[in-house]
């Protein structure tokens, strides 16, 4: 396992209902930030977006912003971020994002959300990137996702051995855990 420097952060331009998504997403900017973790992550100011990027500037760590220029032009860039980047298209924000990251936490979110994780997960089954990948999963928010994916196994649309390119994780704890454990395994070839 190749040492994890950067992390990339998916999450929600919302901050949902429950109190302790903010809560956890904060406390996860801070623990980035101690640990010299600088965090890649989506440029948005909104929603738990904007409080990955404000905690971990306020702990004083390095914060990366990937964001399509159609956005930045509507105002929903945050400024206030080591870096900031700019992309012609959303497609071109997600290939810079996996460039410049060796881990991925998937925070709650909505459909942007899920549709990075899935895309980061299906690379990954075809060895596109052999990159740790954790949802993090406050208060049993990805639950229904997991069984979902447990069902494509159960169905015969995926090998069982790919539930094991991600880490179900309730915590920071546990998702740096999985972190230092993970080894990208796949049941079959593939060359690229």
């Amino acid at each position: 396992m190749p040492k994890i420097k950067n992390v990339c952060v998916f999450c929600g331009s919302n901050h949902g209902y429950d109190p302790d998504f903010l809560k956890q997403t904060n406390a996860l900017g801070q623990y980035l930030a101690a640990n010299h973790h600088p965090v890649v992550y989506g440029g948005g100011k909104e929603g738990l977006m904007g409080a990955i990027a404000k905690s971990t500037m306020d702990a004083g760590g390095e914060v990366i912003g990937i964001i399509p220029t159609f956005l930045s032009e509507m105002g929903l860039a945050e400024t206030n971020v080591t870096t900031l980047l700019e992309t012609s298209t959303m497609d071109e924000r997600k290939d810079e994002m996996l460039r410049q990251s060796d881990a991925f936490i998937v925070l709650p979110g909505g459909f942007g959300t899920f549709e990075e994780f899935t895309t980061m997960l299906s690379w990954s089954q075809i060895n596109v990137h052999q990159k740790p990948i954790a949802l993090f999963n406050i208060n049993h928010y990805f639950d229904e996702l997991v069984a979902m994916m447990q069902k494509c196994c159960d169905q015969g649309f995926a090998p069982q051995e790919n539930m094991d390119l991600f880490i179900d994780a309730p915590s920071i704890d546990k998702i740096f855990e999985g972190f230092a454990t993970f080894h990208h395994q796949l049941p079959y070839k593939y060359t690229n």
